[in-house]
């Protein structure tokens, strides 16, 4: 169980994030998912499906040549936890403010819980603040 977990979490890194594939938000995020720990545009919690997705459209927007590594994963039953790297450049509008053309590394955590190959709560904890700093906003 725990090895088919870590399969989903690293398919859900690259498919989701470092492809762009919408669809497989679908494909692997339950439509009840409860989620900690991102925020949108306005500072406010995003906390369920139709957030993520919002929150999805605009980073990726903003970086579409995202690469997420994952460095490390551990999984024990329904948990998987992730430390991943990112790096990416930022060339669209979408985050409220123009392109500023920087490219950006940063790192963070995910621990989420998977619940019939679905992820069903995460909690994020990725260094936006450094993301900012380089993107010239602080």
């Amino acid at each position: 169980m725990s090895e088919d977990n870590k399969t989903i979490l690293r398919r859900w890194f690259d498919e989701v994030w470092n492809k762009g594939r919408t669809e497989a938000i679908g494909e692997l995020m339950a439509k009840d998912v409860v989620i900690h720990g991102l925020e949108d545009s306005n500072g406010q919690a995003i906390e369920n499906y139709a957030g993520f997705e919002d929150f999805h459209r605009r980073f990726r927007g903003a970086f579409p040549n995202m690469s997420i590594t994952i460095d490390d994963i551990v999984a024990e039953g329904n948990r998987v936890a992730t430390r991943c790297s990112v790096a990416a450049k930022h060339t669209g509008n979408t985050l409220g403010f123009d392109a500023t053309h920087s490219d950006v590394e940063f790192d963070g955590m995910t621990i989420v819980i998977i619940r019939d190959g679905m992820i069903v709560e995460a909690w994020n904890n990725f260094d936006f603040m450094r993301m900012n700093k380089q993107l010239g906003l602080m």
